[in-house]
């Protein structure tokens, strides 16, 4: 116990640093993924507290950041749109639809963690796991290139002239402190994420340079400022739209997707920050954890979210490593709308979009670029094709469109390796020794191995080096005994494994004749004590 404590007392510091840094960097992007989702910025940032702090807390990955995402926000954006169309422009309909959709989001979220769905994480290849964090790195680093418009006469241009050179060299001052802080010794512990921003803020507020700030984005979207009370109890979810059946029809494809992409972006983020700190997350847990917390932002106003990608990255980079570094971040974020909000409006946007800019390049597999000749051609396409599609569509479809294309590819190799050694024994009958899998994908040349017609009297079909994986495996055989058997000939199956023997015979008692159950061959045991 001593011990246990000892070790996060030590690290409490990093934790508490890099949990400043994180609250800072979640800001700008809960505010602005409000604006994309059509809802007010507190909406973004009650969500960022509410998921931050209860997944930090009850998730099964500490130092993960999670709060409002982008990934979710553009699937809101109709869902918002179409809640709105239903009622008066004043009723905000489309607001309240949202939280009871956040609600049912997290429902399907907890369901999946009680049913362990989220082990299933473990079948998503390496090069999908590629791809995505270099699209996600694509999607932060665009994400971060409209932070260079300015608003004019009513319209976001980008910026010109003197206003961008300023924009784009506090940007680079920014990363260049990130970059060098490192390499100093004396500085070696202290989060550069936070230095580099306080380093720029000072600059900008002691020199009044007139630069976009935190205040000035939240303004000119429409927003009042970062000014706020705590989260309040929605009770205007059961008043204003109907609980029936209608609105949960209306509601539950767009809960469904919003909870895959949320599970989906949580897990990959687990695994990423796994590979990262060398250590090994709960991903039924953070299912789990992901879920009640959306439950309660809904209750509670807030848009619901998922892990972030960009700031988990911060996190660990600044030395996070236990809950506390997120709670910490959570509770900073409270206390900016509480009573900080005046302060951190001065922040300018170029300090926070310089830490994301150095995100981009630290979570972007620059490896890919080396490898994509070196790794087979079909991972080298599924690499590059969840790339750009994380970008152009969104991760789910990514992921799920990586995990078939993989599936596939690695079905058709499978699929060409099935092979019969022939043979004829001294009393005259011909044997077929399996080799390879047999499975859907390997019926037709397994078929294609047998000569019915011309085979002799008595047949032998051995199986000691073949596993025989699935329903259509046991369909193949049962239709190959029947073809010989129809031609007349006696044909003997050996070597199946206890469990396709048992499967076989229940589907056709009269194959048990066929079956050889008794074998005295070592290698026989040692395979069905594999395959167990």
């Amino acid at each position: 116990m001593t011990e246990f404590v000892r070790k996060r007392v030590a690290n409490a510091k990093n934790d508490i640093l890099s949990g400043l840094t994180v609250a800072l960097a979640l800001v700008p992007e809960a505010v602005a993924f409000a604006f994309v989702a059509g809802v007010d910025p507190l909406v973004g940032l009650y969500a960022a507290f509410m998921i931050g702090l209860i997944t930090s807390i009850f998730g099964g990955r500490p130092g993960m950041i999670s709060g409002a995402t982008g990934a979710l926000a553009v699937v809101m954006v109709s869902l918002v749109a179409e809640g709105n169309a239903m009622g008066a422009p004043e009723e905000e309909l489309g607001l309240y639809y949202l939280f009871a959709t956040v609600i049912l989001m997290g429902i399907i979220q907890m369901l999946a963690g009680v049913f362990k769905l989220g082990k299933f994480v473990r079948l998503i290849p390496h090069p999908v796991m590629m791809g995505f964090v270099n699209g996600l790195a694509i999607v932060i680093f665009l994400s971060q290139l409209g932070m260079f418009k300015e608003f004019v006469g009513g319209d976001k241009v980008w910026m010109k002239g003197g206003d961008l050179f300023l924009m784009v060299g506090l940007v680079l001052l920014t990363m260049a402190i990130m970059w060098g802080l490192p390499k100093l010794k004396a500085t070696a512990k202290l989060p550069e994420a936070l230095i580099g921003i306080v380093v720029v803020s000072a600059i900008v507020i002691l020199g009044k340079l007139d630069v976009a700030t935190v205040g000035s984005f939240i303004k000119d979207g429409g927003g009042e400022g970062l000014k706020g009370g705590l989260p309040q109890f929605q009770f205007d979810i059961f008043n204003k739209i109907p609980m029936n059946f209608e609105t949960f029809k209306f509601i539950a494809p767009y809960a469904l997707i919003l909870a895959a992409i949320g599970l989906i972006e949580s897990l990959m983020t687990l695994n990423l920050i796994d590979e990262l700190t060398e250590t090994r997350g709960n991903s039924n847990r953070e299912c789990l954890a992901q879920g009640g917390a959306n439950i309660i932002t809904g209750l509670f106003g807030g848009m619901g979210g998922c892990a972030m990608i960009g700031q988990s990255i911060i996190n660990i980079k600044g030395g996070g490593r236990t809950r506390l570094s997120g709670i910490v971040a959570a509770v900073t974020l409270l206390l900016f709308i509480l009573f900080a909000s005046g302060l951190i409006e001065q922040v300018p946007i170029a300090a926070l979009v310089g830490v994301m800019f150095m995100v981009v390049i630290g979570t972007f597999a620059w490896s890919s670029f080396r490898i994509l000749n070196k790794i087979p051609l079909t991972d080298a396409i599924v690499l590059i094709a969840v790339s750009l599609l994380t970008v152009f569509f969104d991760l789910a479809v990514a992921v799920i469109a990586g995990v078939i294309m993989s599936a596939l590819a690695f079905a058709w190799e499978n699929a060409k390796k099935i092979r019969a050694r022939k043979h004829i024994k001294e009393d005259g009958t011909k044997v077929y020794e399996i080799w390879g899998p047999l499975f859907f994908g390997s019926i037709q040349a397994f078929n294609n191995k047998f000569d019915v017609a011309n085979d002799p009297e008595n047949v032998e079909i051995d199986f000691i080096e073949s596993r025989v994986s699935d329903h259509s495996a046991l369909e193949a055989i049962f239709n190959l005994v029947g073809k010989y058997e129809e031609a007349g000939k006696k044909v003997r199956v050996k070597h199946l494994s206890e469990e396709c023997q048992a499967l076989m015979i229940k589907a056709s008692p009269r194959l048990a004749s066929v079956i050889e159950h008794d074998v005295d061959d070592p290698r026989y045991h040692v395979m069905a004590k594999a395959m167990k």
